[in-house]
């Protein structure tokens, strides 16, 4: 009888491990991928490479799944800074502050530092990173004197931020990035001050981030509130 108790918890074990492995796939299921590159061929056309781009992100997501977080961080930063390439809005969109959807980006293969940073964001809260751990950074860039924006990463609430970055390919401490100066950050939950885990506004007053929200439920996407 103790025998047939072990192997009975061994079953059980084996069904909740499964049944873990299928909760992880149908999770990744919410985004049709089918669905999304449909959506755009009908916006855009031929998509030509910019499919496989879209495809590629797809196989990322798919590969990463099982990943630790901070494997989830390399993959996702190193995708995106090898796969697009560093264009101005200006001479991208013609417009002098243009916030780019994931695809809109893949579709262009290039994009300015807010891009990355989104991209970057919506595809780590894709594989299971909550929110409250990340936040979309206004920076300055000292180095070039001019307004940067970054990614970053916060293992616990009082932990220093690890800063994902189109600039360099390396994940950094925020403290090892003395050539960016925090402005303001937000995420999901809301808008912050630099240094500050205290919220100072909601991101529904943040108008370029309620566009970016419409315009990829309009692709395809399930996000919720981001």
């Amino acid at each position: 009888m103790r025998r047939l108790r072990v192997q009975g918890w061994r079953w059980r074990l084996l069904i909740l491990w499964i049944g873990g492995g299928l909760l992880a796939a149908l999770a990744v299921a919410d985004w049709d991928f089918a669905v999304i590159v449909k959506n755009a061929e009908n916006r855009y056309g031929n998509l030509g490479p910019a499919r496989k781009r879209i495809l590629d992100w797809e196989e990322l997501i798919k590969s990463s799944t099982s990943l630790n977080e901070a494997d989830k961080l390399n993959e996702v930063n190193r995708f995106f800074n090898r796969t697009i390439r560093f264009v101005d809005d200006i001479q991208l969109w013609r417009e002098n502050d243009y916030w780019a959807t994931p695809v809109e980006m893949l579709i262009k293969g290039a994009g300015d530092c807010e891009d990355y940073s989104i991209a970057k964001y919506f595809t780590l809260r894709r594989l299971g990173i909550p929110s409250e751990k990340l936040r979309i950074t206004y920076v300055k860039a000292l180095n070039y004197n001019q307004a940067h924006m970054v990614l970053t990463y916060y293992a616990s609430p009082s932990a220093e931020p690890l800063v994902l970055d189109n600039l360099i390919n390396d994940i950094r401490p925020a403290s090892q990035r003395k050539d960016l100066l925090p402005v303001y950050a937000f995420n999901a939950e809301g808008l912050y001050l630099a240094g500050s885990n205290t919220r100072k506004s909601d991101t529904k007053k943040l108008s370029r981030w309620q566009d970016i929200l419409k315009k990829m439920r309009a692709e395809g996407f399930a996000i919720g509130e981001g």
